[in-house]
């Protein structure tokens, strides 16, 4: 089956000066959306049918297949990113609260780790919150790459570091990105829903 651009989980004006209809006009309606056109054509011929997007990804980095994985897991990244902001201002709670404190000291350490790594990750990339085993740890993947071909890579949190996530809004000013999303507009009851290990279904396909 081919994958498909899945729908955001707000409107594309529901954040407000944080980011603009016009950023996800161009970031979902057209480099998400190429990304699901590219892969859907790089499949053809690819003995892949009816394989889940986890899975393409997976195997297309096996064999060093790089436009296949490139196009695949910059679908699963995008849709992973989608879910974790919230056009309302959310607070860590619970279980994910409580890790937060014991591996960070507390929010506002964790923020700070998160912005130093995503403001001073190189180039194009994303910026991660996994679980390695029962530790939260910050870091960053380059380009496409992603938790999903990674094993033992659990992913809970995610910022996309590549200038068109944020150039129409902030321009070159990717420290002032940082701080408006981790500040006002991350889903922090998605980040703790993917403490049960399942965070790469929540972006599947097929």
């Amino acid at each position: 089956m081919a994958f498909v651009l899945p729908d955001l989980p707000y409107s594309k004006d529901a954040f407000g000066d944080i980011l603009s209809s016009e950023t996800f006009d161009y970031h979902h309606g057209k480099h998400h959306n190429a990304y699901v056109t590219q892969a859907n054509d790089q499949l053809a011929g690819a003995g892949l049918e009816g394989a889940s997007l986890a899975d393409v990804i997976r195997k297309a980095a096996a064999a060093g297949n790089a436009k296949l994985f490139n196009a695949s897991a910059q679908i699963w990244n995008h849709s992973f990113y989608w879910q974790c902001l919230s056009p309302e201002a959310k607070q860590p709670r619970g279980k994910l609260k409580e890790m937060i404190e014991r591996d960070f000291g507390s929010q506002a350490e964790l923020v700070a780790a998160l912005k130093a790594e995503c403001a001073g990750h190189f180039a194009s990339g994303w910026g991660w919150l996994v679980l390695d085993g029962d530790t939260l740890k910050v870091t960053s993947l380059h380009d496409a790459d992603t938790p999903v071909a990674h094993e033992g890579m659990v992913p809970l949190l995610t910022i996309d570091v590549w200038e068109h996530a944020y150039y129409i809004d902030y321009r070159n000013a990717r420290p002032g990105y940082l701080d408006a999303l981790l500040e006002k507009a991350i889903d922090w009851d998605f980040v703790a829903l993917n403490l049960d290990g399942k965070g790469i279904d929540r972006a599947n396909q097929g």
